[in-house]
């Protein structure tokens, strides 16, 4: 339940933010007339989202055996893929998103008016929502359906009433810590993700398991236990994993971690 909160949280935040920008970009501009296709596009892209998680939750329904157990390897790696993308891409441009959806908003209003706008916040939130019904299928494998659709309920009322104390009030929230904390999280969370889905390949044979298991601790620690259940669901705890889903678990979170570790700057002393 708390994994598919915290991605709930994090990405309906985000959500959130986008809105806010907009809304006060169209202030900047003088444009408050054209506040109503933000939600437009806001309402719009959340429904997209809906649709296209229900696809993918009926789509997964229709495998059995093998097809099953491929279907739900690739989707978390995929969701491990997109996490990973998305913490890169924040890090990357998060000082600069302002600017950027202020830039398109003059743009698209001055070309298309009020539907370039619809445009801007369509894409923008659809982006996130679509992210969220993929990390959510994935958690769905791992967690099962109700703790996972609970725990994003809980989330996303928590981004939204974040959201509206950012902006609605004077109080400021820590957002960039936020997503510090949220990051690592959500890197421990990937990296479950790789192996739950390296475990499904070793099943079907598209991986070889090389040992397996290459330990078994269920008499100490059980995956039906409720902490066992939470590792799962969090880390990707595995009880009795095979050696390639321990080489995939931590050549991520090694490869990952050395890629996000600050780079040390060397300076050269003059004679």
């Amino acid at each position: 339940m708390f994994a598919a909160f915290l991605l709930a949280l994090r990405e309906g935040l985000e959500a959130a933010l986008i809105i806010g920008i907009l809304l006060g970009a169209l202030e900047k501009f003088q444009l408050q007339s054209l506040k109503r296709f933000v939600w437009l596009g806001g309402v719009a892209a959340v429904g997209a989202s809906v649709l296209v998680g229900w696809g993918l939750n009926v789509l997964g329904m229709e495998f059995e055996g093998t097809a099953e157990a491929a279907f739900e390897g690739i989707m978390m790696i995929l969701a491990a893929g997109l996490l990973t993308w998305m913490i890169f891409w924040l890090r990357r441009q998060g000082a600069t998103i302002r600017q950027a959806l202020e830039h398109e908003v003059r743009v698209e209003t001055q070309r298309r008016g009020a539907w370039g706008l619809f445009l801007v916040a369509f894409t923008a939130i659809g982006r996130e929502g679509i992210e969220l019904a993929i990390f959510l299928l994935a958690t769905r494998f791992a967690a099962g359906a109700l703790p996972t659709w609970g725990g994003a309920l809980l989330g996303l009322v928590v981004a939204a009433f974040l959201g509206w104390i950012v902006f609605a009030t004077t109080y400021r929230l820590d957002i960039k810590r936020f997503f510090q904390v949220s990051n690592l999280l959500l890197l421990l969370f990937a990296a479950g993700l790789v192996a739950h889905g390296v475990h499904e390949f070793n099943e079907i044979g598209w991986i070889p398991a090389l040992v397996d298991p290459l330990w078994d601790i269920n008499h100490w620690l059980p995956e039906n236990t409720f902490l066992g259940q939470v590792l799962t669901a969090l880390f990707g705890y595995n009880a009795n994993p095979s050696l390639t889903e321990v080489l995939a678990y931590l050549a991520y979170l090694v490869g990952i971690g050395f890629l996000l570790l600050p780079k040390p700057s060397w300076h050269v002393a003059r004679a």
